[in-house]
Parts: structure tokens; sequence; C-alpha cells
């Protein structure tokens, strides 16, 4: 009947984060989310040297992705809800892992010493003069 419905896209507004430039993270296929967290397993799997398809982790996903699959006979609500929870998951794998190679390429190894210091911006450190007082 009438035509400013919600359901219709007539006088919508886009929010601030979604546009040409800024666009808010699409969820993608179930298949796609599935072989990502299949890879972050293998890179976790690399590190244990433990194969990833003998883990209680991968039995889970390939069993819950397998239960909540769209088949013609039935629609599966609780599809949406699982693939929108493991999209959130395969995030937080990624980012641990992206966040811990960051942190051991750019962290520190504690202090430097003075000399060591001088040596980085090309300056060197006036030599002690021996004699009574000095330790040598």
């Amino acid at each position: 009947m009438g035509g400013g419905g919600v359901g219709n896209g007539v006088g919508r507004r886009r929010s601030p984060g979604c546009g040409k430039d800024r666009k808010m993270a699409a969820l993608g296929s179930p298949s796609g989310t599935l072989r990502g967290l299949l890879r972050e397993l293998r890179y976790l799997s690399a590190a244990t040297g433990r194969p990833y398809r003998d883990t209680a982790a991968y039995r889970y996903l390939v069993k819950s992705f397998r239960a909540h699959r769209v088949t013609s006979e039935k629609l599966c609500r609780a599809q949406h809800e699982l693939h929108f929870q493991a999209s959130t998951y395969l995030c937080l794998l990624r980012s641990i892992r992206e966040h811990v190679a960051l942190h051991q390429e750019f962290h520190g190894m504690g202090e430097r010493s003075v000399e060591e210091s001088a040596g980085l911006v090309g300056l060197k450190l006036p030599s002690q003069p021996g004699g009574k007082g000095w330790e040598p």
C-alpha cells in the first residue's frame, strides 16, 4: 500500500560507516568463513607440530557447519547466527596472530647501554682518562 515502508528501501539513509570509501565488514560466504577458520587452525598446528585435523576444534567446526547448512528441505535460521559467530571468531584469531607477529618484530630487547645508544645516532663517547680515581 504505502510507499515509505522499511522493507522497500525508500527514504532510507546510509549510516556513517557505510559508503563508497568506508564499507562495513561483510560476512561473506559460510564456506569462505570455514576455509578461513581452517587456515587459522593450520597456522596454529604448524606452531605445535600436531596435524590440525586431529584437533577437537577442527571436528567441532566441521560438525557445526555441516549441521547448520541450508538444504532444499529446510531453512536453518540458526545458520546465520553460527556464521556471524564464526566470522567473529575468525577475526579474533587473525587479529591475535597478526598481533603476535607484530609484537615479535617490534618488541624492544630491553634498555640499551649509553655506548650503544650513542652509536645508534652516530656519536662516540669520550674516552675516560686513566689514572688516580679512575677504574680501568
